[in-house]
């Protein structure tokens, strides 16, 4: 049995659990750790101590007959650290052909026969049928770009690093500048299919604050001199409310709707129009393709004087693969909306041909207002310690570079085994942990439960370019790879200061 045989559901939002053939549970994932608490966690715990005694087959015969249940579903109760027993549909799957093998047991959720539905709206028929269509697409890809986006980072890294260090007329700052471009639409590439696989909302860690930086800097990275000919309107409102974000997710979906714009207008001169504002409504409002309920929002409004969209494709711009544009993948608006929708918010969009695009975002808010909030290089330099854990020597090799160059102190392992070491010889001078999720033999997850049990109040910032922590770490601090120097300092400072 490989000691990483569950890295793959490490971050699966149900229960996973691999159990010998004498029944000890000898692994499971995050969400398993949450719903059955300490029947898990003591040594050697066995199938039994969660198994309801009324199931219809005892433990001991469900695990000694598992050829007659594997590759099929199978109903069953289990109790849940809460003390209730809890139903489950559990899929079993052995790791081997003999018949003794030890198995992986996925704990779905009980699958209950659906109400007869409310007769639906036109609208919202056709929000059901764009959903349906994204559940399709989403099983078309389920691919892990694991590896790529670590030598991306390792890129994005570096060239972010030295392009903050140098002069501002170097002349290597061009091609540094089209290296990193590149590298980042790879990186875009890699996230747009991933995404798409995952079916999930993710459970990253979100911040209260103010959109208007995000829109500042993604309308900043088309403003160059490619795209002189067009001009550019924006207008972002002064007091605008507090919204909940993944600041990263955020930025890439203005990225995508900018790019929209810009290849409407395909070189020509038109004008690209960006405002943000409140908006308080106190009840339903259609705009286009929506029904905006009642309450705050932040909306922002992205339009530009293109040829507009043909009424026959209109309905369709944000189907995932959908594109009237030959060389594209039609992903771009599909993935925004995933993204807006993701945050409880809302994708509007309307045309007319010949007359441009217009599209509209909305993000529940409240209202108070968060000013912007920008980073001095200043802000960047540091004195503490900190531990770098990742399996790949490309980040490590990067990491400890940008940091050192900021004044911090900086420990790198390539396995969980040499953190714990390291740990052990320097800990009370470690004032942060930086550690990959998934690592093999010991998983990131793991890692810091070991961590926690030396110093418990050992800061720690998990990272990872798979899948984002489950529910269970939710309130922790996420790095997404790839990510660059400035990201990688900024959440450094955002650790040391929680």
């Amino acid at each position: 049995m490989k000691p990483d045989a569950l890295a793959p559901f490490e971050f699966a939002p149900w229960p996973v659990l691999l159990v010998d053939p004498v029944g000890v549970v000898r692994q499971f994932n995050s969400a398993a750790a949450a719903a059955f608490g300490d029947s898990l966690r003591q040594n050697d715990s066995v199938l039994q101590s969660v198994w309801f005694p009324q199931n219809s087959i005892r433990a001991e015969v469900f695990l000694a007959h598992i050829d007659d249940v594997s590759a099929r579903l199978i109903q069953l109760k289990f109790r849940t650290k809460d003390g209730l027993y809890s139903q489950f549909t559990v899929c079993v799957a052995p790791l081997g052909r003999d018949a003794r093998a030890t198995v992986v047991l996925q704990l779905l959720p009980a699958v209950e026969a659906p109400a007869a539905p409310a007769p639906a709206t036109k609208t919202e028929a056709a929000d059901a049928s764009l959903k349906q269509k994204f559940a399709i697409a989403m099983q078309l890809t389920r691919t892990v770009a694991m590896d790529f986006n670590n030598a991306l980072t390792s890129i994005l890294g570096h060239t972010s690093h030295v392009l903050g260090r140098l002069e501002a007329g170097s002349p290597w700052r061009a091609s540094l500048l089209e290296v990193e471009k590149a590298a980042a639409r790879a990186a875009a590439i890699s996230h747009d299919l991933s995404n798409f696989s995952r079916q999930e909302k993710d459970a990253s860690p979100q911040h209260e604050g103010n959109l208007n930086d995000a829109i500042r800097r993604a309308t900043g990275a088309f403003r160059t001199p490619a795209n002189c000919r067009i001009e550019w309107e924006v207008h972002l409102e002064n007091h605008l409310y507090t919204a909940r974000y993944d600041d990263t997710k955020l930025q890439n979906a203005f990225t995508k709707i900018l790019e929209n714009c810009v290849e409407a207008l395909g070189g020509q001169h038109g004008r690209v129009r960006v405002v943000s504002l409140n908006r308080d409504l106190a009840a339903p409002v259609q705009d286009a393709n929506i029904t905006l309920p009642p309450g705050s929002y932040v909306s922002v409004e992205v339009s530009d004087t293109g040829p507009g969209i043909p009424a026959d494709a209109l309905p369709h711009v944000i189907e995932p693969f959908f594109t009237t544009k030959p060389g594209h993948r039609g992903l771009g608006l599909a993935w925004a909306y995933g993204v807006v929708t993701n945050h409880g918010g809302h994708l509007a969009i309307s045309s007319e041909a010949g007359h441009g695009t217009s599209v509209r975002l909305y993000l529940p808010a409240r209202k108070a207002v968060v000013f912007d909030a920008t980073f001095n290089e200043e802000d960047f330099y540091g004195t503490q310690t900190i531990l770098m854990v990742d399996d790949e020597d490309l980040l490590l090799t990067m990491g400890q570079m940008v940091l050192s160059s900021y004044g911090y102190t900086v420990h790198t392992a390539d396995s969980g085994t040499k953190a714990i070491e390291i740990f052990a010889k320097v800990g009370p001078q470690i004032d942060l942990v930086i550690t990959d999720l998934v690592m093999p033999n010991m998983s990131g997850r793991e890692l810091v439960d070991r961590l926690r049990a030396m110093r418990p109040d050992v800061r720690i910032v998990r990272s990872s370019g798979n899948f984002r922590p489950s529910e269970v770490e939710a309130d922790s601090i996420y790095l997404q790879k790839p990510f660059t120097s400035q990201d990688l300092l900024k959440i450094v400072k955002q650790a040391l200061a929680a």
